[in-house]
């Protein structure tokens, strides 16, 4: 066995409906700009295509694949703080569970429609625990994504695309400091070295 990966699936994934975090990273030209609801059936069986393809190349060559386990997500979600009219899908796990050695971390994530992706996992997080007695499973502290862990007006047309590059230049972003947010891909390249030379830090 040459390894372990997790490859995602496609199946209900949706075009989440508007919130703050999301809405600032939406390019103008994307399909996804304005739009909510369900992906369709051709976009969603394509990436399956590709993914399941994914999956055979690493099968072939002897590493171990597994798959998470989708949710309805054209549900609605809701925590005693806000509600979103659904969630997202489970198609990259990268976003999700941040892995290093026999350690995965789950990821808080910053969008909303995202707050419940974690129990797409939660069967393979058991089935490791089962099976390896040095699995750590960790998981971040969720956050409540109030309003206050977003600047709400950062996409209002009275801010100009000139003071929106300038601050992104100075990292000043959608997201506020009132608690942690992050998503596993964001923190990969700051983490990773870390990790590696404080192998302890996640148990």
């Amino acid at each position: 066995m040459n390894g372990l990966l997790i490859v995602g699936v496609a199946d209900g994934c949706m075009i989440p409906p508007s919130e703050p975090a999301l809405d600032a990273k939406i390019p103008e030209d994307s399909d996804m700009k304005g739009q909510w609801g369900p992906r369709t059936q051709d976009t969603v069986d394509k990436a399956n295509e590709q993914l399941n393809y994914f999956a055979k190349v690493l099968k072939d060559r002897g590493v171990r694949v597994d798959r998470p386990s989708p949710l309805d997500f054209s549900k609605p979600v809701s925590t005693p703080d806000w509600e979103n009219p659904s969630s997202f899908g489970c198609m990259p796990p990268r976003d999700v569970i941040l892995t290093v050695g026999k350690k995965m971390l789950e990821a808080t994530m910053s969008y909303r429609c995202r707050f419940f992706e974690y129990l797409c996992y939660r069967n393979l997080m058991q089935q490791y625990f089962d099976e390896d007695p040095g699995f750590r499973h960790v998981s971040a502290p969720k956050p409540r994504m109030t309003d206050a862990s977003y600047r709400m007006d950062y996409l209002a047309d009275t801010i100009g695309v000139e003071k929106r590059l300038e601050w992104t230049a100075e990292k000043f972003f959608v997201t506020t400091e009132e608690e942690p947010m992050f998503d596993a891909a964001d923190v990969l390249r700051f983490v990773i070295p870390i990790l590696l030379q404080n192998p302890n830090v996640l148990v």
